[in-house]
């Protein structure tokens, strides 16, 4: 039986590169479980690669079909932005193992949905001024820069993942990415080590 691994971390803590790294790994053999979400996609983003860019429609028709595993909506300075998870035909736990980009809210909900012996969470953390300046030249590089949503997501990762919210959701393990290359290693090392159920 295949795992779900989880990536979550505050924004700008480098999930998208080590997502990336971690599936195009050939040892690990990981295939990558994308995320939906209806928010307009951003500059440098492919469809299928960071999400799947969808509308309100698509979503509707997923959740009739009992498809959404989770669903979180955001009231962003944009807008409401839906982002969710979905098990579609394409999952085969039985033989593969996954990646994945989450929330803690999603992580929860992943976890009751698919059960604790499958899913395992990878927390990445990187001290916060440090993390600000990464989210400010990435969004800089945007042909349209938003930085009030940018602001506003810095101030809402405090409190979504707070040390209380981490303990309840049963996340002690943490990976520091301060070195890319090291952090990638230690995570690889933690991947490798799981036991097969």
């Amino acid at each position: 039986m295949g795992k779900i691994f989880c990536l979550m971390g505050k924004s700008a803590t480098g999930k998208d590169t080590i997502y990336k790294r971690l599936t195009e790994d050939r040892e690990l053999l990981l295939r990558r479980l994308v995320t939906y979400t209806t928010r307009p996609i951003r500059d440098g983003e492919t469809e299928g690669r960071e999400y799947h860019f969808v509308d309100e429609e698509t979503l509707e028709r997923l959740e009739k079909a009992g498809k959404v595993v989770e669903l979180r909506v955001y009231d962003t300075v944009q807008g409401l932005w839906k982002y969710f998870t979905v098990c579609d035909d394409n999952m085969d736990l039985e033989h593969h193992s996954y990646a994945v980009i989450g929330t803690l809210e999603a992580w929860n909900a992943m976890r009751k949905y698919f059960g604790q012996d499958i899913m395992v969470p990878i927390y990445i953390e990187v001290e916060d001024g440090l993390r600000l300046s990464r989210a400010l030249e990435r969004e800089r590089q945007q042909a349209e820069p938003h930085y009030a949503e940018l602001c506003r997501r810095f101030l809402a990762d405090q409190e979504d993942f707070s040390e209380e919210n981490l303990k309840k959701a049963h996340i002690t393990r943490r990976f520091q990415n301060t070195d890319l290359a090291a952090c990638l290693s230690e995570i690889k090392l933690f991947i490798q080590n799981q036991p097969i159920v």
